[in-house]
């Protein structure tokens, strides 16, 4: 098989009030215990992992896990603010109960159109995410040759590399789980693309 290289691809672990379905996008947000111990759990899994190079969002929630996992892996990590969530705008740290309280007609849009679909407030669509994060992503790949790299992003960050990885339409993102603190493994060979775990 031609020589390829592989994307570890993990979400950052549970933050705090998770309980309450908040929407955190921009937001900085801190990991719970629990969500520290899964990527702790995660980085104890990657250990023996031969990875070259770490990258993360900007936000803590992203940069903290990728530090944790990185202690067993002296290689370079870089934060880009490009692997951020989406900007939720005036939706971020609500719940999605305070969202349908006080932007009915907003939300049902955005039920109608969830990729185009801008909340208040310079809030970002969808397919403006995928755009910025699949930029950055293509020129880090293009320049790794063949090496293998971890990305600690977030839950619809995740969505949008995996969709491209297995030529979905981006429409189907949410058909895919990923839950907090999980990881996805992709292959790149020149002519193929092989995803060998989603949301493991």
């Amino acid at each position: 098989m031609k020589i390829g290289k592989r994307l570890y691809l993990v979400r950052h672990g549970q933050v705090q009030g998770y309980d309450g379905f908040p929407v955190y996008g921009h937001m900085d947000v801190d990991l719970t215990e629990v969500g520290i111990m899964q990527i702790e759990s995660l980085s104890e899994r990657l250990r023996y992992a031969e990875i070259h190079e770490i990258y993360s969002s900007d936000l803590k929630r992203s940069l903290v896990g990728a530090r944790i996992i990185a202690r067993h892996h002296d290689v370079p990590l870089h934060s880009r603010p490009e692997f951020r969530e989406v900007n939720f705008g005036a939706w971020e740290g609500l719940s999605l109960q305070e969202i349908r309280e006080r932007y009915p007609e907003e939300l049902s849009r955005r039920e109608m159109d969830v990729l185009n679909f801008a909340p208040p407030l310079n809030g970002e669509s969808i397919n403006c995410l995928a755009e910025r994060v699949m930029t950055c992503f293509k020129s880090i790949m293009a320049c790794s040759e063949d090496k293998n790299i971890l990305l600690l992003g977030h839950g619809v960050v995740n969505r949008v590399i995996l969709c491209n990885a297995m030529g979905l339409d981006s429409g189907l993102m949410f058909n895919l789980q990923q839950d907090y603190g999980c990881l996805n493994i992709i292959d790149y060979y020149p002519d193929r693309t092989l995803v060998r775990l989603v949301n493991g």
